[in-house]
């Protein structure tokens, strides 16, 4: 019998990048996009297949900042970019978006841009603070209880919008949808320091208990769900090239302190994919019966 394919569609674009013109045409009732450029180029969403959802995508060390807020502990990326730096001017991800802060009004301009679908990670160090070491943080689970429930309220109400041709103009809009990416990159530093994080095989028993947690918190309501966000990306950058944390590397791929990039790699994928491989059996066999849900790895 052959797996049943999620039938849900998405097409993630960056929102605070989106053109004035592409926000005030996807607006305007008639469902079309217009991209400027050299030549007129018109997306309708008639082009796209039925249950096809537009939406916006985040990484939590990205856009949450609060990095020390409410029990949360540091991370690996906190301690990367205060360390080795993270950008041309020592930034970090400290405040970042301030999205910890100011989902409300995120979720508010996502609504207002009709965005159908909005794909967000969990900060591991935030509701995990010292993974099986520690207790579940109870404000961070609160946090993405937050966040999931506010998209799940824009559901079933009017949005209106402006165009120029039509005057003002409005739309029904079902609830955003969430997508939850349980692992984007950022982990607990105290994984780090324990066991070298994705290098040992101990990381697979970490993830599932992680997974575990998202799964009885959150899984009520998320019907889609992704495990490791890029293994193969996350690996190359982070132990052949050294270029994020735990920034492990050898030459001639890059001049690190310490590490293996013929090896160490190799050895970073094959964690992940057994956990992510771990993660979806517990999912199928225990919480997929209740509602139809989807699960995959980016």
């Amino acid at each position: 019998m052959k797996p049943k394919l999620p039938t849900a569609c998405l097409f993630f674009f960056c929102l605070i990048s989106a053109h004035a013109q592409l926000v005030e045409d996807s607006n305007n009732g008639d469902g079309v996009f217009k991209i400027e450029g050299n030549e007129e180029i018109q997306i309708k969403r008639s082009d796209f297949p039925s249950g096809f959802l537009f939406g916006a995508a985040t990484s939590a060390y990205q856009v949450e900042g609060a990095y020390l807020e409410d029990a949360k502990s540091l991370s690996n990326w906190d301690v990367f970019c205060h360390t080795v730096g993270c950008g041309e001017n020592g930034e970090n991800g400290d405040i970042a978006d301030d999205h910890y802060h100011m989902f409300l009004r995120d979720i508010e301009l996502m609504h207002s841009l009709g965005i159908q679908a909005y794909r967000f990670s969990i900060s591991w160090a935030r509701i995990l603070p010292r993974g099986r070491f520690g207790e579940v943080n109870p404000a961070g689970i609160m946090f993405y209880n937050k966040i999931i429930d506010n998209l799940i309220l824009k559901g079933g109400k009017l949005h209106f919008g402006f165009s120029i041709q039509k005057g003002m103009v409005a739309q029904f809009v079902a609830r955003i949808e969430p997508f939850v990416t349980i692992h984007h990159a950022d982990l607990p530093q105290e994984l780090e320091d324990r066991y070298r994080s994705w290098l040992n095989p101990a990381m697979q028993e970490e993830f599932l208990y992680l997974a575990e947690v998202c799964f009885k918190s959150f899984g009520d309501r998320v019907k889609y769900w992704l495990t490791i966000n890029e293994p193969e990306l996350i690996a190359g950058l982070a132990y052949q090239m050294g270029i994020i944390p735990p920034s492990r590397c050898s030459e001639p791929f890059g001049n690190c302190l310490s590490g293996n990039s013929d090896v160490e790699p190799i050895i970073a994928k094959h964690n992940m994919l057994l956990a992510h491989g771990r993660a979806a059996k517990l999912y199928h066999e225990y919480f997929q019966a209740t509602n139809f849900k989807s699960i995959c790895k980016l």
